[in-house]
């Protein structure tokens, strides 16, 4: 955590001092600075260059009632003065056309008050040219091109970078900010069966993300494991439907961890909109599953001191072996339900706070993914999802998916068009394989993971 820049910090006080001024009791305002680059290469040809440079000023104002708060959010990309009084007084007006809320208002306390180095951001990065990302996605491209014959084309190679500024304030008594970076290497190629004769075509990706851009996998690593993924897709056949073990590998077992922050948020759990929402403290998963979200992972792409409504970050066992631990919450949903804020307040300019995952992972175990597949005797390994069959209320679960076939322990043919399906608690206590392959491609993360049975329905 940083002190703010003075002219962001001077915004944000103005802000505060005119919601006061205005009669709102409580207040808070967040000022968030970004400017990105962004560039996709196909073949030797720039498909596009974006750069972009954005402020945004939020303002979220609190007017008394008699049984609670009243609250509004107003935001403004003009921070003049003018424009700032007349953001604060617009928030406060709409604050006392609103409903009284009980659960309504700021932190009561407990604000970040230390300043970690989270190596959110390298300052030799800000200097990125924009010849220097086309020449990373460029990279990519020619790599994931050069493996086999039979990468005829691609979506395109794109490489990103953005930086940010965020600073935070409020009536009580909270002014602090902080800045971070993010870099990203993306390649898409096309592989077709029998070259340049026809036959059947297969897409495939690879990426990689960090903080500072010597913390991306070189671009040609990118190109090649892309091209290898989009070339062991061609013959894909559709299998019959069945009960077997399906693997996921880490790009798809990711989507377990989306899955679970729906049920586990704190505001799921007060609307009792989710399965686990009477299961705090039980057995909810197999032994071999401990989740973790941790707003302070040195160089984590979801890492920040202090969250949507200056709390600080911190670490939160999600599920410890199995047994469910506790919710993701903010001030808002603790409320709710008679708790504290875990410091998961996530916000965006105009945007109230919610619930949101920091870095949010499963805990790798002991085997890699080609023990996995060697120990099941027959089963799928899934290296794509499809759609967003998942219902948080019932933990029905049903996506499409790609992938790979498994006959005695061999990888033997690429499977496409099923649809695996169960309930979310029984897969969750069904993983009986979790590898130590974490791969980190965002702020979620997970290893190669088994659930010992689950219906695969294809041809």
């Amino acid at each position: 955590m940083t002190r703010a820049p003075g002219d962001a910090e001077a915004v944000v006080e103005r802000a505060l001092a005119r919601a006061r001024a205005a009669g709102a009791v409580q207040a808070d305002a967040v000022l968030v600075s970004s400017e990105s680059l962004e560039t996709r290469v196909r073949g030797e040809e720039i498909d596009y260059v974006t750069q972009a440079r954005e402020r945004t000023l939020g303002v979220r104002a609190f007017a008394p009632g008699a049984k609670g708060l009243r609250v509004a959010i107003t935001s403004t990309s003009d921070l003049s003065p003018d424009a700032v009084d007349r953001t604060v007084d617009a928030a406060v007006a709409l604050a006392r056309a609103t409903a009284e809320d009980p659960a309504a208002g700021l932190p009561e306390g407990g604000f970040a008050g230390d300043a970690p180095d989270l190596a959110l951001l390298d300052p030799a990065d800000r200097g990125v040219s924009v010849d220097a990302r086309i020449a990373a996605a460029r990279a990519a491209e020619a790599a994931a091109r050069a493996v086999d014959p039979r990468i005829v084309n691609s979506e395109g190679s794109q490489a990103s970078s953005s930086f940010h500024a965020v600073v935070y304030g409020s009536t009580a008594g909270f002014l602090a900010g902080y800045e971070s970076a993010s870099h990203g290497l993306f390649c898409e190629p096309i592989a077709r069966e029998n070259g340049a004769n026809g036959g059947g075509m297969q897409r495939d990706w690879w990426m990689s993300a960090s903080r500072r851009l010597a913390g991306l996998e070189p671009a040609p690593e990118v190109g090649r494991r892309a091209a290898e993924r989009a070339l062991r897709r061609l013959g894909a056949r559709r299998i019959p439907t069945c009960e077997v073990p399906v693997i996921f590998e880490p790009t798809t077992a990711r989507s377990f961890l989306g899955h679970l922050l729906a049920c586990v948020s704190g505001y799921a759990i007060y609307r009792q909109a989710s399965f686990l929402a009477e299961k705090c403290g039980e057995p909810v998963a197999s032994p071999l599953v401990t989740v973790i979200d941790d707003g302070r992972l040195p160089g984590g792409l979801g890492s920040k001191p202090f969250d949507g409504e200056g709390q600080p970050t911190r670490r939160n066992v999600i599920v410890r072996a199995g047994r469910l631990e506790g919710w993701l919450l903010d001030t808002y949903s603790a409320r709710k339900l008679g708790l504290a804020s875990t410091g998961n307040a996530a916000r965006g300019a105009a945007s109230a706070p919610g619930v949101g995952a920091t870095n949010l992972w499963l805990e790798p175990g002991t085997k890699s993914l080609d023990e996995l597949v060697a120990e099941t005797e027959r089963g799928l390994l899934v290296t794509e999802l499809i759609g967003q069959g998942f219902h948080p209320v019932t933990g029905d679960y049903s996506r499409g998916a790609a992938g790979h076939w498994i006959e005695g322990g061999r990888i033997v043919h690429p499977v496409e068009e099923v649809t695996i399906a169960g309930r979310f608690d029984e897969m969750l206590a069904a993983i009986d394989g979790v590898g130590n392959d974490l791969v980190w491609l965002g702020a979620v993360a997970a290893p190669s993971l088994r659930v010992a049975r689950m219906t695969v329905a294809g041809a």
